[in-house]
């Protein structure tokens, strides 16, 4: 069997569960399918998400495999997973809860706008998994890996990052949201800290790191951090 075949039930089930459920952190709180602004944005993040996960099952399945890996080795790591995770899915939670209530009431233009700029954020992370095969959602330095310093990170050293905080930026605002601004902008936070223990380690184990963070100053935003 090949490793695509392999990895293919596994990718389905995952990917079918994610679905189902940020489709009911959604529009549960909503109380109604009725509701735009989230069919128009799982329809953005879920073409796009198909489409990269049949690139890699074609194309390089050990990163695919690599992704499917949740469990971190490192304590803090995985410390900082799980809070994530609760203020990332509870961020989800608002927008639908903005809609019942009517709090917010963001333009038509504005929700289109912002479900553009979280598709360019999923081009910029599409763009790191195919310059970057150890691009895994753990950290750990593999056996045979190398630094990458071309493409995107050539501009920040976790360009990966960098599409993770422009698509949670343009989140709230997709989903018709203002009141959802606020926990998403905690979720950097998070980030910036992963970041700073995800550097100690490679750093430390993997050649020519240091070398590179001389050679590339900003980690995720240019001209910021």
């Amino acid at each position: 069997m090949s490793a695509s075949r392999e990895l293919l039930p596994a990718v389905i089930l995952r990917f079918g569960m994610a679905i189902v459920v940020l489709g009911a952190f959604i529009f549960a709180p909503a109380g109604t399918l009725r509701f735009w602004p989230g069919w128009l944005y799982l329809t953005c993040l879920i073409g796009p998400m198909v489409a990269m996960t049949v690139y890699l099952l074609r194309k390089d399945p050990e990163l695919l495999r690599r992704r499917m890996k949740m469990q971190e080795k490192r304590a803090t790591q995985g410390r900082l997973i799980k809070a994530f995770g609760l203020l990332y899915y509870a961020a989800f939670l608002l927008p639908g809860f903005d809609h019942r209530f009517g709090w917010s009431d963001v333009p038509a233009a504005v929700i289109v706008a912002a479900d553009v700029v979280m598709l360019l954020g999923y081009v910029l992370f599409a763009w790191v998994l195919m310059t970057n095969s150890y691009a895994a959602r753990t950290i750990e330095v593999e056996r045979g890996q190398k630094v990458i310093s071309s493409g995107p990170y050539a501009l920040v050293r976790h360009p990966m990052y960098t599409a993770v905080i422009v698509m949670m930026t343009a989140t709230p605002l997709a989903l018709a949201s203002y009141w959802a601004v606020i926990p998403f902008l905690f979720l950097p936070v998070f980030l910036a800290i992963r970041v700073r223990d995800e550097e100690a380690l490679l750093r430390e184990e993997l050649a020519g790191y240091a070398a590179y963070c001389d050679k590339v100053r900003w980690r995720m935003l240019p001209g910021i951090w």
